[in-house]
C-alpha cells in the first residue's frame, strides 16, 4: 500500500493514497499506455490546415512522422505528418483526447472516499507508553527505511529542519531582497503561482502584456524603481493545456538556463513534474538529465547564481487524476529529483513535505498560506541575512 504520513502540530495521521493493487495498474498504464493522454498540433500553410496527433512516442502506423525532437537537448517529440503539408508548417500545441484503458473492475481501485486518499483511523489506543530498555535486551532492527521530515509548521509558519533558516518577508522586505535582481522562473503552473504571488504582493511590480496564453504565458514583470525583473515561462511539451500554445513559445528549461549569464544578481527557479504523470520514469529522468547538465554549466560559469528547485507535491485525486497525475507517480518524481540534484549547489523548496504537513486539503495548486511559506523559503535562500 502507498501511505502518507501527515504531520500537523503535535498529532500525526496516516492516509492511504492508493492500495497496492492500484499501484500495479498505474505501473502497467505508464509502461504500456504512455500515450493515453493525447496531444495535437495544427499545421497551416496559406489556406490549408490540418491537425494531427503528437506525443513523446507514437504508435506505428502507415502514416509518416514529423520529428520535432529538440536539437540541443535531444528531447523527443513527434507528430503524425499531415497529408498535404510539410512538418515545418506546425504552428501550435494543445491537449487532445484521453483514454483510461482500464480493465474490467479496475476503476473500483480508484474510488474517492473508499480507497483513494482516505484516512486510516487508529484501531488501538490513542497513546503509547515507551519503557526503558532492560539490561541485556537485544536490539531490534527494523527493515523500514525512515526518512526524516524536512520541516514542520508552527503557528502556520514553516520551520525547516537543517539548512538555511527560513525567515519571514513582508512586501517591503521582498522588494529589498529582490532589488537589482533578475528572477527567472521556469516550469509548470505551480511555479507560475510564485510569479502570481509576487505580482500581487509587490506594489511596484508591473506585468507587461506579451499577449501570451492565460495559463502558460510567457509572463514578464518589472519594478523599475527597485530594478527588479521577473520572468516566467512554461516548460516545453508535454503540456496539458486546453488552450492552443504557439510552438514558437516552446522553450526547454535546459536551453533557457544555457542562455543565462548568471551571477549574484540572478535567481533561477524551476520545477517540472506534474505533466509527466503518464510516462515511464525514464522519460522524466531524461528531462531531468538535460536540466542537470545545464545547471552544472551555469554554476561553473557563475557560481554565485542562486538556483532553487520546487519539488512536486500531493494533490486532490479523483479517478481521472488518480490515473494521470497520481500521488504515487509524483512521489517517484520527487525521489528521483532529490537524488539527481544531490551534491549540486542548488536549493530545494520541499513542496512535498510543505503540502503534506499542512492541515489544508491537498491541491495541485496549493492555497495562499502554503505558497506564502514557499516564497519565504525561496527568499531565505536568495537573501539569507534578511527577513525577520
Amino acid at each position: 500500500m502507498m501511505m502518507m504520513m501527515m504531520m500537523m502540530d503535535s498529532s500525526e495521521e496516516v492516509m492511504l493514497a492508493h492500495p497496492s493493487e492500484a499501484i500495479t495498474v498505474l505501473k502497467r498504464l505508464n509502461s504500456d499506455e504512455p500515450d493515453r493522454i493525447g496531444f495535437k498540433s495544427l499545421f497551416r500553410s496559406g489556406s490549408i490546415s490540418e491537425t494531427t496527433i503528437c506525443n513523446v512516442c507514437l504508435r506505428p502506423t502507415q502514416q509518416p512522422l514529423c520529428n520535432h525532437t529538440d536539437l540541443r537537448t535531444g528531447e523527443p517529440w513527434f507528430c503524425y505528418k499531415p497529408k498535404n503539408l510539410g512538418c515545418d508548417a506546425r504552428i501550435n500545441h494543445s491537449l487532445g483526447c484521453s483514454t483510461q484503458n482500464l480493465r474490467p473492475n479496475e476503476d473500483k481501485l480508484f474510488q474517492s472516499g473508499v480507497n483513494l486518499k482516505v484516512y486510516i483511523q487508529a484501531s488501538g489506543p490513542a497513546s503509547v507508553t515507551a519503557l526503558p530498555k532492560k539490561e541485556g535486551q537485544p536490539e531490534v532492527e527494523s527493515s523500514t527505511v525512515k526518512v526524516a521530515p524536512s520541516g514542520y509548521y508552527y503557528q502556520g509558519v514553516w520551520q525547516a529542519l537543517g539548512g538555511t533558516t527560513v525567515r519571514q518577508f513582508n512586501a517591503s522586505a521582498i522588494s529589498q531582497c529582490l532589488k537589482g535582481k533578475v528572477v527567472h522562473m521556469h516550469g509548470d503552473s505551480t511555479v507560475r503561482q510564485f510569479f502570481e504571488f509576487l505580482d500581487a504582493t509587490l506594489p511596484g511590480l508591473r506585468v507587461f502584456d506579451l499577449h501570451g496564453v492565460a495559463n502558460t504565458g510567457p509572463f514578464i514583470a518589472l519594478d523599475y524603481a527597485n530594478n527588479i525583473l521577473m520572468k516566467f515561462r512554461f516548460h516545453a511539451p508535454p503540456i496539458h493545456s486546453v488552450h492552443s500554445i504557439s510552438t514558437r513559445e516552446f522553450r526547454y528549461i535546459a536551453n533557457e538556463i544555457d542562455e543565462i549569464i548568471g551571477g549574484t544578481n540572478i535567481v533561477v527557479v524551476f520545477d517540472i513534474w506534474a505533466h509527466f504523470g503518464t510516462y515511464p520514469m525514464e522519460t522524466y529522468i531524461r528531462r531531468l538529465k538535460s536540466i542537470h547538465r545545464a545547471v552544472v554549466r551555469l554554476l561553473d560559469r557563475a557560481p554565485g547564481t542562486v538556483v532553487v528547485i520546487r519539488t512536486g507535491a500531493p494533490r486532490e485525486l479523483s479517478l481521472y487524476y488518480g490515473l494521470i497525475n497520481s500521488d504515487w507517480q509524483s512521489l517517484q518524481c520527487y525521489k528521483v529529483l532529490r537524488i539527481m540534484f544531490k551534491g549540486l549547489n542548488v536549493h530545494l523548496i520541499d513542496a512535498w513535505e510543505m503540502v503534506l504537513a499542512h492541515h489544508l486539503p491537498h491541491n495541485i495548486h496549493p492555497p495562499p498560506p502554503i505558497v506564502e511559506n514557499m516564497i519565504n523559503v525561496l527568499l531565505s535562500y536568495t537573501c539569507p541575512q534578511m527577513g525577520s
